[in-house]
């Protein structure tokens, strides 16, 4: 139905499945496909049957998804060697929902009144969805899509931007404040973190969606804190790169903000925000954190808190050691998403906990992700690897950490969990992260 390594996304409505917007490939399906993939659906709910996802002969994914028994969701990549994964394309459909939700209000689209002016309403939408579906942030590392973690980056020195921050917030009558370098979460105030991991991954997303604005005043509702009450996001461009936002009510004005409060909190800082972007530019650890020389990519998930980080450390070869590093860090990066996915849907459990207002599809989704064989295991497994052609990976997951680590070819097999536990050591005790 599509060329290989392409995603479309198509909304409809649940009930009688009248198309409302089509994303993603350039080469749009055919009506009469779509109005099949919508009756296949149909036909199996009549039976008492829930259809989820099917494969092709050659690899293609079909997946669906009904929210608020108003909206259907449906997904369809092509196949190929790179096809995208039924994990990658279960997310795309709850992040969808998420970013619409966020956008629009979850009154909106489970009360549908008329069709047509929901159309309109969804094109504002778009660049959000848009963006999870480029893929983009393969190429930087970006993966909070795909795990539904905040994607983060460590600053060296951060309690003089943590002071600054909650002192900024507490100025604009807020208590939800964040600072965001390079795309990435540095810091953020406590109620911050509260939030549902896929709302601070959606908003970190909107933000850098408006890249060029200096400040925005923007009407936001959060999928799960608050779908039906709408909240106010102030961004504030404090260097290229570099935004500050908070989340408040009606008082106080962009333009108090903006005049009275950015540069009295942020100018004594703003040589402390300099080191951050050009750490950024290099890498989410800090200098401080060294890496040994082999390890080509690694992402490394605090399981109590749903935050994330992740490196590629430039191409490096040890003197005595013929092996290639691998040819880009897009490609180490794409490497580093099919691990990921491979070990979760096997091996690892997540912690994620469904909030969907849609429960019990969620679960029944979640559950389909996983391979049949590890039912039958007496135990949790903890380790994991995978050699392939361009690089060993290696899994690891402690009570509080998941460690999903890509080393050079020339690393002995045996001394895979050697080095894991190394890094795993070498990141936690410099950063406490």
């Amino acid at each position: 139905m599509l060329q290989a390594e392409t995603v479309q996304l198509l909304c409809l409505t649940a009930a009688s499945g009248v198309p409302l917007f089509s994303r993603g490939s350039s080469k749009q399906l055919p009506f009469s496909v779509i109005g099949s993939l919508n009756g296949v659906h149909m036909f199996g709910a009549g039976q008492g049957a829930l259809l989820s996802s099917c494969e092709t002969e050659r690899g293609s994914r079909v997946v669906w998804r009904v929210f608020q028994d108003s909206l259907m969701l449906i997904a369809v990549s092509g196949s190929g060697n790179n096809a995208v994964s039924k994990l990658h394309l279960h997310r795309l459909l709850e992040n969808t929902w998420n970013c619409m939700v966020l956008v629009l209000g979850q009154d909106e689209l489970a009360n549908m009144r008329n069709v047509e002016r929901l159309k309109r309403e969804l094109r504002s939408c778009y660049r959000l969805i848009d963006r999870l579906l480029e893929r983009r942030g393969e190429d930087q590392g970006f993966m909070g899509d795909l795990t539904h973690c905040a994607d983060c980056l460590l600053p060296s020195h951060p309690a003089i931007l943590q002071q600054a921050l909650d002192s900024f917030t507490q100025a604009a009558n807020s208590e939800f404040g964040c600072l965001l370098i390079q795309g990435r979460v540095a810091l953020a105030t406590e109620k911050w973190w509260r939030l549902a991991p896929q709302e601070v991954v959606l908003l970190s997303i909107l933000v850098n969606l408006l890249s060029g604005v200096t400040s925005c005043d923007y009407p936001v509702f959060l999928p799960q804190g608050s779908p039906t009450v709408a909240h106010r996001l102030l961004c504030f461009q404090l260097l290229p790169s570099a935004f500050v936002c908070v989340l408040c009510g009606p008082s106080p004005s962009l333009h108090h903000v903006e005049s009275e409060l950015v540069g009295c909190f942020w100018s004594p800082v703003v040589e402390t925000l300099r080191g951050c972007l050009e750490q950024g530019e290099r890498s989410p650890l800090p200098p401080s954190v060294s890496l040994r020389w082999d390890v080509q990519a690694l992402l490394l998930i605090n399981r109590e808190t749903r935050r994330s980080v992740g490196a590629c450390p430039r191409a490096r070869s040890h003197p005595s050691s013929e092996a290639q590093p691998l040819s880009s860090p897009g490609r180490r990066w794409e490497l580093l998403r099919h691990f990921y996915t491979f070990a979760v849907t096997r091996y690892f459990t997540s912690e994620e906990a469904s909030t969907s207002p849609d429960s019990s599809t969620s679960a029944t989704a979640h559950e389909s992700l996983h391979e049949e064989f590890s039912g039958g295991f007496t135990h949790q497994p903890v380790q994991c690897y995978l050699v392939t052609d361009e690089c060993k990976c290696y899994g690891l997951q402690t009570p509080q950490h998941q460690l999903y680590l890509l080393t050079d070819l020339s690393v002995p097999t045996f001394a895979l969990r050697s080095v894991a536990t190394h890094t795993l050591n070498a990141v936690t005790a410099t950063t406490g992260f």
